[in-house]
C-alpha cells in the first residue's frame, strides 16, 4: 500500500509585479493631491502607499532612504518622494515622483496667493481647512503609530526616539544636532553592541528578507557602481540648472531687483535648513518681514497658515512669501504677472537642490546597505527620527487645538480621535478621510457651529 503524504508547507506568496511607469504616475498623482500634514503626514502617507498597500518598496529599504533625506538640507519628504521614485524607475522616476510631490502643492498655493492677495480671506474656504486640519491630526497620529511600531523593537532604540523628543521638543535642541549625536552613537556602538541597534526584532528581520516587495533586500541590486565622472557630470548639470535663472536675472535686471534677490535669498536657504521648514522658518520671517520689507508680519503668519493647510511640503510657505514680495514690488510689470514671476523663482530655487542630493548621493547611499557600521549608525538616526516626528505631531496638533493663547477647541480634537479609529482600526483610505474632514468643516460652518 502507498502512503501518500501531504504537503504541508505553505506555499510562498507570488512577489507583486513590478508597477509600470504609468502606475507608478499615478500613484504618485494621488500622493501629491493627499500629501497634507507637513513632513510626518507625508512620510506616513508615502508609507502607505509604497510600503504597506502596494509592497513597491520594503520596509527596510524605505527607512535607508528616509534616514538619508533626514541627514540633507531641504524638504526631506520631497526628497524621499524622489529617491523612492528613482529606485523603482530610475532618473525619470525620480523626476516625476519629486515633481508631482510639489507640484498640486505650489498650484494650489499661487491660486491661493492670489486670492489672497485680491480677496482677502474667504470664510468657506477657511471653513474647508478647519475640517481638515482635524483630518490631518489623525494622518500625523497614524503616522507616528505605524512608523514607531515598525522601528522601535528593543529598550535602545525606544530610549534614542524619547530622548531624541524631549530634546527638540523641550529643550530646543538644533535638528542637526540630534541626528549627528545619533549618527556617533551607532558608528561607536553599533559594531560592539549590534543586537540593540536593530530596526527590527528576530522574526521580524527575518519575515523583512523574505516578504515580498518589488525593491528589497533581497531583490538583486540594478544599480550600477557609481564613478568619479560620472558624479562629477551630474553635479555640475544640477548645479548649473539651478542657478541659471538667478545668474540671468542678476545679467538681466540687477542685484537689487527682487527676482534677484529672491533667487539669492531662497537658494541660500535651501542649502541651510537642515530640519525642515520648522528649522527654517524664523530665519525666513526675520529676513523677508524685518530685513527685506518683503511681506508684513500678518501676511508671514497667514501665509504659514495657508502652507499647513494645502498639500506639499510645508516649506511651500516660501512661495507665499515670494509671490506676497513680488506683488509688493512689481516694477514695470503688474502686480500679479511679478509675484507669479517671483513664485516660481522661489519654488524653482527651493527644490531643485533635492534633485542633487538624490541623484548625486543616492548611488553611493545604496552601496553602503550591508556594511554594519553604517547600518547601526542608520538604525540610530532612524530611532531619533522617530522621536522628531512625534514632536512634529504634537506641534501641529497643539496648534490646531489652541489656536491662539488661552483658546481651547475641542472639535478638531473629537474630530481627530474619530478619524483615527477610521484610518487604524477600520482601515479606511487616506482619501475618504481627507474628503471627509473638509466636508465636516464646511458643513459646520453652514450649520452656524464655525
Amino acid at each position: 500500500m502507498i502512503e501518500m503524504k501531504m504537503d504541508t508547507t505553505s506555499p510562498t506568496p507570488a512577489p507583486p509585479a513590478h508597477p509600470t511607469f504609468l502606475q507608478a504616475l499615478l500613484v504618485w498623482v494621488k500622493i501629491g493631491l493627499l500629501s497634507f500634514g507637513g513632513p510626518a503626514g507625508q512620510i506616513a502617507l508615502m508609507h502607505r502607499e509604497l510600503v504597506d498597500r502596494r509592497k513597491w518598496v520594503s520596509d527596510k529599504r524605505f527607512l535607508h532612504a528616509l534616514n538619508y533625506c533626514m541627514l540633507l538640507p531641504g524638504p526631506e519628504a520631497q526628497q524621499l518622494a524622489v529617491y523612492t521614485g528613482w529606485l523603482l524607475h530610475g532618473v525619470r522616476g525620480g523626476l516625476v515622483a519629486g515633481a508631482l510631490f510639489v507640484l498640486p502643492g505650489a498650484l494650489f498655493m499661487l491660486g491661493i496667493s492670489v486670492a489672497y492677495m485680491m480677496f482677502g480671506q474667504v470664510p468657506w474656504f477657511e471653513a474647508i481647512f478647519y475640517g481638515l486640519k482635524a483630518a490631518v491630526m489623525a494622518i500625523v497620529a497614524a503616522a507616528v503609530w505605524r512608523i514607531g511600531g515598525k522601528v522601535l523593537k528593543n529598550p535602545v532604540m525606544w530610549a534614542i526616539a524619547a530622548v531624541s523628543f524631549i530634546a527638540i521638543f523641550q529643550f530646543g535642541v538644533p535638528f542637526p544636532l540630534i541626528i549627528i549625536s545619533a549618527l556617533v552613537l551607532g558608528l561607536t556602538l553599533g559594531r560592539r553592541f549590534p543586537q540593540y541597534f536593530k530596526t527590527g526584532g528576530g522574526h521580524g528581520a527575518a519575515a523583512e528578507t523574505t516578504a515580498h516587495y518589488v525593491i528589497s533586500d533581497s531583490v538583486p541590486d540594478r544599480i550600477g557602481i557609481p564613478t568619479l565622472g560620472r558624479t562629477l557630470l551630474k553635479t555640475a548639470f544640477w548645479l548649473v540648472l539651478w542657478i541659471l535663472p538667478v545668474v540671468f536675472c542678476l545679467g538681466l535686471l540687477g542685484r537689487g531687483h527682487v527676482l534677484t534677490e529672491e533667487g539669492l535669498f531662497f537658494g541660500k536657504a535651501a542649502m541651510v535648513t537642515f530640519g525642515g521648514a520648522y528649522a527654517v522658518l524664523p530665519y525666513v520671517a526675520q529676513q523677508a518681514v524685518e530685513v527685506q520689507g518683503w511681506l508684513s508680519a500678518t501676511q508671514m503668519m497667514d501665509g504659514l497658515g495657508l502652507a499647513e493647510t494645502t498639500p506639499g511640503p510645508l516649506i511651500l510657505v516660501l512661495q507665499f512669501v515670494g509671490f506676497v514680495g513680488g506683488w509688493n514690488d512689481p516694477g514695470g510689470l503688474s502686480p500679479l504677472a511679478m509675484a507669479a514671476l517671483a513664485s516660481g523663482m522661489t519654488t524653482w530655487v527651493t527644490f531643485i537642490p533635492g534633485y542633487l542630493f538624490i541623484f548625486v548621493g543616492a548611488p553611493f547611499m545604496e552601496r553602503s546597505r550591508g556594511n554594519l557600521s553604517f547600518e547601526t549608525a542608520l538604525s540610530a538616526v532612524t530611532a531619533a527620527v522617530a522621536g522628531v516626528i512625534l514632536n512634529l505631531a504634537v506641534w501641529f496638533s497643539w496648534h490646531v487645538i489652541r489656536p491662539e493663547p488661552g483658546a481651547f477647541d475641542w472639535v478638531p480634537l473629537a474630530l481627530g480621535a474619530v478619524f483615527l479609529f477610521l484610518l487604524r482600526k477600520m482601515k479606511w483610505d487616506v482619501l475618504t478621510v481627507v474628503g471627509l474632514g473638509a466636508a465636516v468643516g464646511l458643513a459646520l460652518h453652514l450649520a452656524g457651529v464655525r
